[in-house]
């Protein structure tokens, strides 16, 4: 189970991968993702214990140096986060839809993580920078007040970077909205 997560987010191609492979070879991570995203961008995406994940992503830092747009240490990441991230959550029930917009990945995955620490929600996706112009949102669903709740903490997050675009919760979404999402 992955307890630990890491992610460096570039504004280049190449000084991606090239920081990619360093991270890889820094410490024992296991690479979750590494691709370019939109606009142009790339990020990389590792998990492991606490101490390779930071040895890992300082080795991508000092690679990737002036080219890093945004970067995390995530430890004791909420079970539903990785299912999230790869759009693999299921939802048997139409319920209240909370939405997250931010101008950073690295952003929307700790608000993601705080928004279902807070409140009891399910992640239903992190959509992260493809044909979005290399913002990122997420999607969740509960019972109003617990959506309500946890976009609250995860706007929060967003709100002190600087990285939030907007927030929204839909008290009754019609299934069809529901069915498009997934």
């Amino acid at each position: 189970m992955i307890r630990t997560i890491g992610l460096l987010e570039f504004n280049s191609i190449a000084k991606g991968i090239e920081a990619a492979d360093a991270m890889t070879k820094a410490a024992e991570v296991e690479l979750l993702r590494a691709h370019s995203i939109c606009p142009g961008k790339y990020i990389v995406l590792i998990s492991g214990d606490v101490g390779a994940v930071k040895a890992s992503v300082e080795a991508g830092v000092e690679v990737g140096k002036q080219f890093i747009v945004d970067k995390l240490v995530l430890p004791r990441v909420h079970p539903q986060l990785i299912r999230a991230m790869n759009g693999t959550t299921p939802v048997n029930e139409v319920n209240s839809l909370g939405v997250l917009e931010f101008f950073s990945i690295a952003t929307s995955i700790v608000a993601a993580d705080a928004a279902a620490k807070a409140a009891s929600v399910d992640l239903i996706e992190i959509r992260s920078g493809f044909a979005i112009g290399g913002k990122s949102f997420i999607t969740l669903t509960g019972d109003v007040s617990a959506v309500q709740e946890a976009v609250e903490a995860g706007a929060n997050i967003g709100e002190a970077s600087g990285m939030l675009v907007n927030k929204v919760v839909i008290p009754s979404p019609r299934k069809e909205l529901f069915d498009q999402l997934l």
